[in-house]
């Protein structure tokens, strides 16, 4: 009807928004060296481990009635890493601690739950996606302090090993292997499955079963697309015609190994794991608590004190300086 407006949302005053009580978030959470480790526990800053081996074997008859000649004894290895710390901390002020807040219950728990995760992240990232020695720190003097830093797996795999430099011969970028030194990166190549089967015969030779694959998402799709070894678990109620590029496991010649991948590492490195020689020792388990209160708010802190121990590096491989 002519002369009339009409009355809409546009103009009316006290609706209601609509907000969902959900919060979305898609940011990842998954740790596969973490999870797929083990756990300890350390006993100090310093945390340290020894490691021993078989001596080769050899054809070495012995005439009948003949004296026993005592062999010389090799002493064990000792090794270790340092802890590191990693910490988030947080401050809400008192009135939104007593806001009603859509999506979540008590901020403060909240909040406790999310930095846990992203420690959780800061952990697994500084053990696959960097490439680093241990690292003693220095005293926490005015203008002095220094954290400590434990080393990461690229400074432990120095037995077995695919490189720009010598591709398992003399591999000149490798680390010592006892955590003192970065591996050295060279020129990057294409990644080929002859590589991949080099690293596993050199586990195999040094009396290792490594179990996983590690890859980083580059490396992955190279895998899924033209290595021969690769397989797929196959649900039998797939339909024939449904194109499959899904590769879970790798058949090599000493067994099938789990590929697992993850975000976290560097695109130019495959890890090949005996995931038993492995672990994660912690001096402070994840924890938090209050920090001092300086006015109407509430700090909290959260902490982890952590180490990576590689039991026996020669356990695993590398595949490095990939493109």
């Amino acid at each position: 009807m002519a002369g009339v407006t009409t009355f809409d949302t546009y103009k009316s005053v006290g609706i209601r928004e609509d907000l969902l009580d959900v919060i979305e978030d898609i940011s990842p959470t998954d740790t596969p060296f973490v999870s797929n480790v083990g756990s300890g526990s350390s006993k100090g800053t310093f945390h340290e481990w020894q490691k021993d081996s078989l001596a080769a074997p050899s054809d070495t008859p012995v005439a009948e009635g003949a004296d026993a000649v005592p062999a010389s004894l090799t002493p064990t290895i000792r090794l270790g890493n340092y802890t590191q710390i990693n910490e988030k901390s947080y401050i809400i002020s008192g009135s939104d601690l007593k806001a009603d807040n859509a999506g979540r219950g008590v901020e403060m728990a909240y909040q406790e739950a999310k930095k846990g995760l992203e420690i959780r992240k800061d952990v697994e990232f500084a053990i696959v996606g960097t490439n680093k020695a241990r690292n003693a720190g220095a005293a926490n003097d005015p203008g002095a302090a220094a954290a400590r830093e434990s080393a990461s797996v690229l400074s432990w795999i120095a037995t077995n090993t695919s490189a720009t430099a010598g591709d398992g011969v003399a591999d000149t970028t490798a680390p010592t292997g006892d955590g003192t030194d970065a591996r050295t990166d060279g020129i990057q190549r294409t990644f080929t499955e002859s590589m991949l089967e080099s690293v596993v015969d050199q586990c195999y030779l040094s009396g290792a079963n490594p179990g996983v694959i590690m890859t980083n998402t580059v490396q992955k799709r190279v895998i899924s697309g033209s290595f021969l070894g690769r397989a797929t678990a196959v649900d039998a109620t797939v339909e024939a015609k449904k194109v499959v590029n899904a590769v879970d496991f790798y058949e090599s010649d000493y067994g099938i190994m789990s590929i697992v991948p993850n975000r976290y590492m560097r695109q130019r490195e495959v890890f090949v794991l005996d995931t038993a020689q492995w672990s994660v020792d912690y001096y402070r388990p994840y924890f938090s608590h209050e920090l001092a209160k300086t006015g109407d708010n509430e700090k909290r802190q959260m902490v982890v004190e952590w180490t990576l121990r590689s039991g026996e590096e020669a356990g695993s491989g590398i595949v490095a300086d990939l493109s």
